[in-house]
């Protein structure tokens, strides 16, 4: 198979990062999957194939960034795209929240999109090409209760990715390219947790995507660039009333994390009953 050149995912030892690894694979991307796990990352390259590389990187370190897109180039050849997906989510009201706790959520969520993509870009500007696409969330378009930590990380890595891709029109550079993906929530490890967690109930009042679902989403971005994308679509314009009108929905809350617990509850009940998540032929 003909490759399109090196990808980088980042969090790729697991989860959401791995099916966006199966992604870009199938579509003819050499992988290069990342993770805080080095153990997780060297499995998930041997069941990709294709010539997957792994690497240990924790995203909050610049110069292991840095040395990871170097890698990527020396040993697969190019960096065509870099996915920053790895990120973390503790719910809770801040004040209940240590601060290492917040600060955790801030390095990993936005310090170390910021991170990933520079180090992306030191290689892609040079060579005059690529992609960074950057998991965000719903919260990154809206603030969510229970989750003002996590969503404050999330809209500075969504207003980091859209001044940076101006920046770089501004700078004349065109074959460049970054977006951002704004899945509602996913049936992944950092959710599956919180079934019973009523902090989490913002989680699980939208659509409960599976990971296949936004992947699939990302590989469509990755070769038709778009700056902002909202997953499922009809969720962006009623996300981005409750941002403009901050009164309404904050006096509109209540009801929405009441039907986020049902939601909980009825996913709970399915997890038990082994009728989620969906078998895949």
């Amino acid at each position: 198979m003909e490759t399109k050149g090196g990808a980088v995912v980042t969090g790729a030892g697991r989860g959401l990062g791995l099916e966006i690894a199966r992604v870009l694979t199938r579509r003819g991307f050499t992988v290069h999957v990342t993770d805080v796990d080095g153990d997780a990352a060297a499995r998930a390259a041997e069941e990709l194939g294709y010539g997957a590389i792994s690497s240990v990187l924790d995203v909050r370190d610049e110069t292991a960034c840095r040395s990871v897109a170097k890698d990527t180039v020396q040993q697969l050849g190019s960096l065509a795209a870099w996915v920053n997906n790895a990120g973390v989510l503790v719910t809770g009201p801040a004040w209940e929240q240590d601060e290492g706790t917040r600060r955790l959520m801030i390095e990993v969520n936005a310090i170390g999109t910021i991170n990933g993509t520079l180090a992306a870009l030191e290689q892609m500007r040079a060579a005059g090409r690529g992609h960074v696409v950057n998991v965000v969330s719903l919260a990154g378009l809206v603030a969510a209760p229970g989750e003002a930590i996590y969503g404050a990380s999330k809209h500075a890595a969504i207003a980091f990715s859209i001044g940076t891709l101006t920046d770089l029109r501004l700078a004349g550079v065109k074959g460049i390219d970054i977006s951002c993906v704004c899945p509602d929530g996913i049936w992944t490890p950092m959710l599956q947790d919180k079934l019973e967690d009523r902090s989490a109930a913002a989680s699980f009042s939208g659509v409960l995507l599976l990971p296949e679902q936004v992947a699939r989403r990302v590989g469509q971005l990755v070769e038709h660039p778009r700056p902002v994308v909202v997953v499922p679509r009809w969720r962006g314009p009623l996300i981005r009333m409750f941002d403009h009108y901050p009164r309404l929905a904050i006096a509109g809350v209540r009801p929405v994390l009441a039907y986020g617990r049902v939601q909980q509850r009825l996913y709970r009940r399915r997890v038990r009953k082994g009728r989620w998540p969906p078998r895949t032929s």
